[in-house]
């Protein structure tokens, strides 16, 4: 195939304004109004990209969305846009666009020599090999040769913006049938938005009728709710986001041209018979000088004699069926044609040379060098069939029609699958006067005709291509039928038929019939795979336009204190609360800063914010009784003024969360959840009130009235009491896990001694309004003593070196009281959540994975957090690593892991393994430091 210019017409061309543009960094050059396509087969390129998997050749094969091969990268830099239909581009001064494909070009591709090999890439390749010795010795090839396009490095310069429009009728669709249905709703009084994706209607545009072109429907949702894409290129904004609402919905796309299956149906040069008649008549361009007709319609007889009449030299038309309608007009005008004939393969090894076709007079060679196809109609069903309505096969047309719609949603023209003109018209007209009414959508009728030709055989099936994007050919089809392959679904993400930026538009209907004449089924028992939104590629950016994004797309859920830990060079992070990860110095790394601030803990002292962990107040007379039931421990024993550490099981044992309880008054408790898990047990602990255990209480969420701040360290005593907190002289007076109220300067304080770093630890919560307050007032206070603030880094450090869990790191969805050494299984007396579970055999059973420590023998390496204890049999796996870190206290890394039967292994050495790296570590017991406590009671 050589394109050209033709001499004249072309009606949607400008000829006096010249464009200038570049292509794989050719200048060429256009005219006003054709498009990026249009102007390379003027130009006479006919390679624009290559096959996804054998790196074949690959032309322009049609128009508009029906284009699988021409697809482009535009722009260059931040405005980089990749895979691109080179038919939806509108061609203008300036435009830069390549392929995606080819190495070193895309004329030489190295990458053809997959051609070669395409006995070793049959589908499935990918599941069956690659296996050994290492997956990873192939990924990087594989990843490079794989996909289309190169994805932009930097931010997106444009801008976009998002509208939205209630209407009483939606046309989807500018062709004859979509005026007329939005000529006769109009007509009807109702208020009528006509969306086209070209960039021009098909006819003039009725009066009173609102229409937005290049304008495309991205997907079809309940309510008749439909989202909608405008192009716009003006500089200032690049795409429109519609999200339009309709009382009802006609939809009018049109449908694809179906390619026709040969050997080599893939080369430049194979192109729709309606794309031809398009590039000539509206472009002035013709693809190529000698055509050859292969057809099972009579749409391409019309593309044919434009042709002829363009000056084309017109070689024959091959037509599939015995008795062709219109054959004696073609004959009339000296066009042979070849009654009960079909295309047997394409001839050229870059381009098309010529084809071999077959028929009742046997195999002839007909020299051409462009092969225009037309192998049926295929109604454009996917926004129907993302509206939820359902589609059914009609022999007639050899594809599948719109059957019953799941909303009120109206189809017509060739979307109904009604090729003559004037049945289109009538049923648009019929369509918009029931959606302006608000009627029902009406039951399609079966279409009149003789069944559909059968797919022609063809000379090689490993060369017959069905999905031209994703390199699916019919072999392909054999092998997954052969492999027992039953479901289309299946099928396509075995094969990835239907899988490429197209999502199967020309592929689809093809790929069915043959799956079904590979097995003898009717295609109406296989169906079609599932149309999903968006219909056409979508900038991600339009479908956050005009939406919060940045600190307001989920706004930051700042700590009370925020500003205060700004001040002190925090480094945050989100947690759900945007909480400080560690304060660094000059230059200092994360992992210093932790091990600096965890130093100053253990030596000296510290202060951090405690305020996101998760506060639960419990009142009333059987407040107590309900801790009872949700709780491993007896909560409603703990005396007032005192609190407990305790566990909270599901009903399968396993645990939900941790934390301390104190008890306020006789009938008042406050139970503290972890920051990751609060909202979660706030209503967990509601639901079994309110549905199972109606007692005598009531439950309120009190995290953010509270601000926590947690001075801990050997000097937190002495911090605390010179910031003005009147605590009991000696430590016996106010021992670990005791609580107590008190005032300071007038705001109500209610101070904890609890740690979860294993030092002595106050936690004093104010009112959320005053902590800058508060947390200046210790900060001013700490400074004779050497007080530091630390964040979560540091705080991960010292609870390691405790041994302190962490519910959901430290555990896992199977890991119950027992396995983390709470006692036996279900020993508590009394009633109490999983307590059943917990007395069932299998939380007794041996291998269960127990909480242990692990100290590697390289003392200072930590081990990947998630590595596995590998060795013994069946599973080589028996454990991993939950938490790990570098102790500076210890001078040494330490982990926690979770491993089979791991309390009767303290001493035992075994091999942590991750990513093909093996660590040699020793099982010990999970409290590195300060076993005993000590520390805790000073």
């Amino acid at each position: 195939m050589s394109g050209f210019r033709l001499p004249q017409g072309g009606d949607g061309i400008d000829r006096s304004q010249p464009l200038t543009f570049r292509y794989n960094g050719r200048t060429l050059q256009g005219f006003a109004g054709d498009t990026l396509a249009s102007a390379l087969l003027a130009n006479g390129v006919s390679i624009v990209g290559r096959g996804f998997k054998y790196h074949r050749p690959r032309g322009v094969i049609g128009t508009g969305f029906a284009e699988t091969n021409a697809l482009v990268q535009l722009g260059e830099g931040a405005a980089l846009t990749p895979n691109v239909p080179a038919t939806l581009v509108p061609l203008r001064e300036g435009l830069v666009a390549s392929s995606p494909t080819g190495w070193p070009s895309t004329r030489f591709d190295l990458g053809r020599l997959n051609d070669r090999l395409a006995a070793l890439l049959s589908a499935g390749f990918y599941y069956k090999t690659f296996i050994w010795p290492n997956w990873h010795w192939f990924e990087p090839f594989i990843r490079r040769a794989a996909g289309f396009g190169t994805a932009p490095a930097l931010p997106d310069p444009d801008r976009y913006e998002a509208r939205e429009r209630h209407v009483d009728v939606l046309v989807i669709g500018g062709g004859p049938a979509g005026l007329a249905a939005a000529e006769a709703a109009h007509a009807a009084g109702a208020k009528v938005l006509l969306v086209e994706a070209d960039t021009r209607l098909s006819g003039p545009l009725p009066p009173g009728v609102e229409a937005l072109t290049r304008t495309t429907a991205l997907g079809y949702y309940d309510a008749n709710f439909v989202t909608a894409v405008e192009e716009i290129d003006t500089g200032a904004l690049r795409q429109r986001l519609w999200k339009l609402r309709a009382a009802q919905v006609v939809i009018a796309t049109g449908a694809f041209e179906r390619p026709m299956l040969f050997a080599n149906n893939d080369l430049p040069g194979v192109m729709m018979a309606s794309a031809v008649q398009t590039y000539i008549a509206r472009y002035g361009v013709a693809p190529g000088k000698a055509v050859l007709f292969a057809t099972a319609e009579d749409a391409a007889y019309a593309a044919a004699f434009a042709a002829q009449e363009a000056g084309l030299a017109v070689r024959a038309i091959v037509d599939l069926r015995p008795a062709p309608p219109l054959a004696e007009q073609a004959r009339a005008r000296g066009i042979p044609v070849h009654a009960g004939s079909h295309v047997r393969a394409a001839r050229g090894w870059s381009r098309v040379r010529g084809a071999v076709i077959d028929g009742p007079d046997g195999a002839q060679r007909i020299g051409c060098d462009l092969i225009a196809v037309s192998g049926g109609w295929s109604p454009a069903v996917q926004l129907f069939s993302q509206s939820g309505g359902r589609t059914r096969h009609d022999p007639a047309l050899g594809g599948f029609v719109p059957d019953k719609a799941a909303q009120p949603t109206h189809v017509c023209g060739l979307a109904a699958g009604l090729r003559d003109l004037d049945e289109a018209v009538a049923s648009g007209r019929a369509a918009g006067l029931a959606a302006a009414r608000g009627d029902a959508p009406a039951a399609p009728l079966p279409l009149a005709g003789p069944p559909a030709p059968s797919l022609p055989p063809g000379d090689n099936p490993k060369r017959v291509f069905v999905d031209l994007q994703t390199d699916v050919t019919l072999a392909d089809l054999e092998q997954a039928t052969r492999e027992n392959y039953r479901s289309v679904e299946h099928v396509k993400r075995y094969t990835v038929w239907g899988m490429g930026v197209d999502q199967g538009r020309l592929s689809s209907t093809n790929g069915v019939a043959a799956l079904a004449q590979l097995r003898g089924d009717d295609p109406a028992a296989l169906g079609t795979t599932k149309y999903r939104p968006p219909f056409a590629p979508v900038a991600i950016a339009a479908l956050a336009a005009d939406r919060p994004n940045g600190a307001l797309f989920r706004p930051w859920q700042l700590l009370p204190a925020h500003d205060w830990h700004v001040a002190q060079g925090a480094v945050f992070e989100d947690f759900g609360h945007l909480r400080p990860s560690h304060y660094p110095l000059a230059g200092e790394s994360m992992g210093a800063a932790a091990r600096r601030e965890a130093l100053a803990v253990r030596g000296n002292v510290g202060i951090m914010d405690s305020s996101s962990f998760g506060k639960i107040e419990l009142k009333g007379p059987e407040a107590g009784r309900c801790l009872d039931l949700i709780s491993l421990g007896r909560p409603s024993t703990i005396p007032v003024g005192r609190a407990r550490y305790n566990l909270l099981c599901d009903e399968l044992g396993v645990l939900l969360d941790d934390g301390v309880i104190a008890r306020l008054a006789d009938d008042h408790f406050l139970l503290n959840a972890s920051s990751g898990h609060a909202a979660r047990v706030r209503g967990w602990i509601e639901d079994w009130h309110q549905c199972q255990w109606p007692l005598d209480l009531v439950t309120r969420d009190v995290t953010e009235e509270w601000a926590v701040l947690t001075v801990a360290g050997p000097k937190a005593r002495d911090v605390v009491r010179a910031a003005g907190c009147a605590l009991p002289p000696a430590s016996a007076d106010f021992p670990h896990l005791s609580v107590a109220e008190i005032t300071l300067d007038g705001h109500r304080l209610r101070i904890q001694r609890v740690s979860f770093t294993g030092e002595l630890s106050y936690e004093i919560a104010i009112a959320a309004p005053q902590a800058g307050m508060l947390a200046d007032r210790l900060w001013e206070a700490g400074q004779a003593f050497g007080m530091v603030p630390f964040g979560l880094e540091a705080l991960d450090i010292l609870r390691i070196e405790k041994g302190f869990i962490h519910v959901g790191t430290d555990t896992d969805g199977a890991t119950i009281p027992a396995d983390i050494g709470w006692g036996k299984p279900g020993q508590r007396e009394g009633d109490y959540l999983g307590k059943r579970s917990l007395l069932h055999p299998s939380a007794s059973k041996t291998g269960r994975r127990q909480l242990v420590g692990l100290e590697p023998l390289e003392r200072q390496e930590p081990l990947p957090v998630g590595a596995h204890v590998v060795g013994g049999s069946p599973h080589p796996s028996q454990g991993f690593v939950t938490s790990s870190c570098f102790s500076p206290t210890l001078d040494r890394a330490i982990a926690l892991g979770l491993l089979a039967d791991g309390r009767q292994r303290h001493g035992e050495t075994v091999t942590v393994w991750s990513e093909g790296r093996a660590f040699p570590a020793r099982v010990v017991a999970p409290r590195f430091l300060d076993p005993e406590g000590a520390r805790l009671h000073v």
